[in-house]
């Protein structure tokens, strides 16, 4: 093989950073390493390095703003497809896909107690508070 060639993913392996980036679970190969690095991703329940060989049927844990998803491994990839194509890497497990709805419904029923203000207070409801918080 010349160096040129590329080997084949099924040969090698895929590094666990490649992969995320690969599934389109991160923008950038450098963000899907910071991740890893900094414990928000697990590979079957434990922490592990970017440079980790992932194999198809592990358990991959991530968190993706304020979802955590638990995803197992179908296929592997060292190419960043579409998205259609990429879906196919992976499937993410039922109770991950529970969880995340759950929790979803509960950021929405949080938000109808914690009303926001349509706008900024004006000059004279600003004075207002500030003196309804001395008191």
């Amino acid at each position: 093989m010349t160096k040129k060639q590329k080997s084949t993913s099924s040969d090698t392996g895929v590094r666990l950073d490649k992969w995320l980036w690969a599934a389109r679970f991160y923008k950038t190969r450098a963000l899907a390493r910071e991740m890893v690095q900094a414990g928000k991703v697990h590979y079957d329940g434990q922490r592990s390095k970017p440079s980790k060989v992932v194999q198809v049927g592990a358990i991959i844990t991530l968190r993706q703003g304020f979802d955590s998803k638990e995803v197992e491994v179908l296929e592997l990839s060292e190419q960043r497809r579409g998205a259609p194509e990429a879906q196919l890497l992976y499937r993410e497990t039922e109770k991950s896909i529970a969880k995340r709805e759950e929790n979803a419904e509960a950021r929405k029923l949080n938000a109808l107690y914690n009303p926001h203000p349509d706008g900024r207070p004006d000059k004279k409801q600003r004075r207002q508070l500030i003196r309804f918080k001395k008191e």
